[in-house]
């Protein structure tokens, strides 16, 4: 397969790894590789589109098998240059896939449960992935500052690949967001800058930055690089079907805020499918979302295709995109794979927090409580097959979102002696 190249801003061309061209999903139109998100014909949105033709599923495999521990181990399927391991990178990727056999017996599931753990990445989300992704495109195009809009852990993602890749940082989040995700993205040192506002507030500043002067150089993770930054979700759905021994999940349940992982994990998904490295079988997708953000729920449920947008209200901040971009495509989804998208409320969030914590000893942030709590809710409604293999995603840690499980804390304050411990009931 050839090897695709782009012009840089300084008139070189570098190397760009397996990625054929952009492609618009609405009408198809195609242009070359470069830092553009919409298309010129219809100002639908970019994606990358690959040419895997030469590729043999079994020297593939073993290809990968024998890569790093580390998304890196999918080079052959990802948007980047060959030489990828060669330049600073946090390396993400390559988490437990958790086997959950209590939160299983608490949940009535009996065809398998399993938990995607992405809390183990550099800086704790699964947004070390997409940011992997972006950086190696900023390098490509010549970009000497990395940004992005942020619900908070995005921000702390690239912080810290800036950082370690040497290129300064700015990144914008809504000005209220857990204090916890504000010190873990102000930390690497960059310029951090809250927005009066909500994240869509936020996200409409930037896309204004990057036709202002004041934005000439910079790579916005999530806008002009979003092309290439959306790929790095396509690497769960990779690892999940190889820590499966190379088998399709029967069911998946994923967190949505602007709803890409979810269509990037569908997109991998398809790709193992064409490439033989997995048997193809049917395959159902579930969303997540809380009650208090959830107009890709409120859609799927009215039978829309159109995603109406709603202003955040919830303690699942990470989550609190009002006007998700990818939501219309996710309804697509969930309605073609036969799954579907299901919400819950803050004090649902709480429990499963909680319940995950009690029976698996993983503490999820509020999103991971997303989709243990949408989980149980599929399950009790009959929704979600107990009898089938399902995969549930946490995609970030429960230290940044400690707000939301205040309270608690102490079993009990006794005197240093055993009487005081049997008087408190603990013998």
């Amino acid at each position: 397969m050839a090897v695709q190249t782009v012009a840089t801003s300084t008139d070189s061309t570098v190397d760009l790894g397996p990625a054929a061209a952009l492609s618009c999903r609405e009408c198809g139109h195609r242009v070359p590789l470069g830092p553009v998100f919409a298309c010129e014909e219809c100002f639908g949105p970019l994606e990358i589109a690959y040419d895997f033709s030469a590729y043999d599923s079994e020297e593939l495999r073993r290809r990968i098998e024998a890569g790093p521990a580390n998304i890196w181990r999918y080079a052959p399927l990802l948007p980047v240059p060959a030489d990828v391991a060669d330049k600073p990178n946090i390396n993400p990727g390559w988490t437990k896939l958790v086997k959950a056999d209590n939160l299983a017996r608490e949940l009535g599931v009996t065809g398998g449960l399993y938990v995607k753990d992405d809390s183990g990445n550099p800086t704790h989300s699964f947004k070390d992935r997409v940011v992997a992704q972006a950086l190696e495109a900023a390098r490509a195009f010549g970009f000497t500052t990395l940004s992005c809009s942020s619900t908070g852990n995005l921000a702390g993602a690239v912080g810290a690949a800036a950082a370690r890749a040497g290129f300064r940082s700015c990144v914008f989040i809504p000005h209220d967001l857990e204090q916890g995700k504000v010190v873990m993205a102000a930390v690497y040192g960059g310029e951090l800058v809250g927005i009066e506002g909500n994240y869509d507030d936020v996200n409409r500043f930037c896309s204004e930055l990057i036709g202002d002067p004041a934005g000439e150089g910079w790579g916005f993770v999530n806008v002009n690089l979003r092309p290439y930054y959306a790929e790095g979700s396509k690497t769960l759905a990779y690892e999940i079907c190889e820590q499966l021994g190379w088998r399709l999940p029967d069911q998946l349940v994923v967190p949505i805020a602007s709803g890409s992982q979810l269509t990037k994990i569908d997109k991998g998904l398809q790709e193992l499918i064409k490439l033989g490295l997995v048997e193809d079988k049917p395959y159902k997708i579930f969303g997540a979302q809380a009650e208090g953000c959830s107009p890709v729920s409120t859609a799927f449920k009215a039978g829309h295709d159109v995603v109406r947008p709603q202003k955040p209200n919830t303690i699942a901040k990470s989550l609190a995109i009002g006007n998700p971009a990818d939501g219309p495509y996710v309804l697509d989804i969930a309605r073609r794979t036969g799954g579907a998208v299901e919400d819950v409320t803050d004090a649902e969030i709480v429990d499963a927090i909680k319940l995950l914590a009690r029976t698996e000893g993983i503490f999820a942030e509020t999103a991971g409580g997303v989709t243990v709590g949408v989980t149980r809710k599929l399950i009790k409604e009959g929704v979600l097959d107990p009898a089938k293999t399902t995969v549930v995603l946490n995609t970030g840690d429960g230290l940044k979102t400690l707000d939301a499980v205040a309270g608690t804390g102490l079993t009990a304050t006794i005197r240093p002696t055993l009487d005081s411990f049997r008087e408190a009931g603990l013998a």
